[in-house]
């Protein structure tokens, strides 16, 4: 992953956008994510009857698995500050799942740099406008607005 200098990142707020690499999401994965989460939803892990009993055509990936790929995605394309000691998770301000995930397909994720916020010397709140793509589908998986903290090491960024 890229890293820049938290002034440059700051400078581009609003302007710096990215797009992920394609990341399949097969069964193999949707029933590992159906395992660990204790989430085995026959419209994720049974095939044969999704396709029978489902609008889908198929199984579909959990909503939160989609999620669960946004770090990778990010980290595939976002540059990070170069001061960074840490980056964390703080959460979603909004989270919407728009289109399933069907099983087989690949997703990407393209970001925008939204905001940057110094909640107190070196801790910085990033907001990501992030929209997650279905390879050859018109509707996108989910959009979403993602915060990261990201604790530094500069008192001067």
């Amino acid at each position: 992953m890229p890293r820049l200098p938290l002034k440059s990142l700051i400078s581009q707020v609003g302007k710096l956008e990215c797009t992920s690499d394609w990341t399949p999401v097969n069964q193999e994965m949707i029933d590992q994510f159906a395992n660990a989460t204790n989430d085995r939803q026959y419209i994720h892990i049974n095939p044969e009857r999704a396709q029978r009993e489902t609008p889908f055509g198929g199984t579909i990936a959990h909503g939160f698995l989609t999620v669960s790929l946004l770090t990778s995605l990010l980290n595939d394309c976002m540059p990070r500050a170069e001061e960074a000691v840490i980056h964390v998770n703080y959460g979603f301000d909004r989270l919407r799942f728009v289109n399933p995930v069907r099983a087989g397909k690949r997703i990407r994720a393209k970001f925008t740099l939204a905001e940057i916020n110094e909640r107190k010397i070196n801790e910085y709140l990033f907001r990501y406008s992030v929209v997650v793509e279905i390879e050859n589908e018109e509707k996108p998986a989910l959009i979403a607005e993602w915060l990261g903290l990201t604790i530094t090491d500069n008192q001067e960024a």
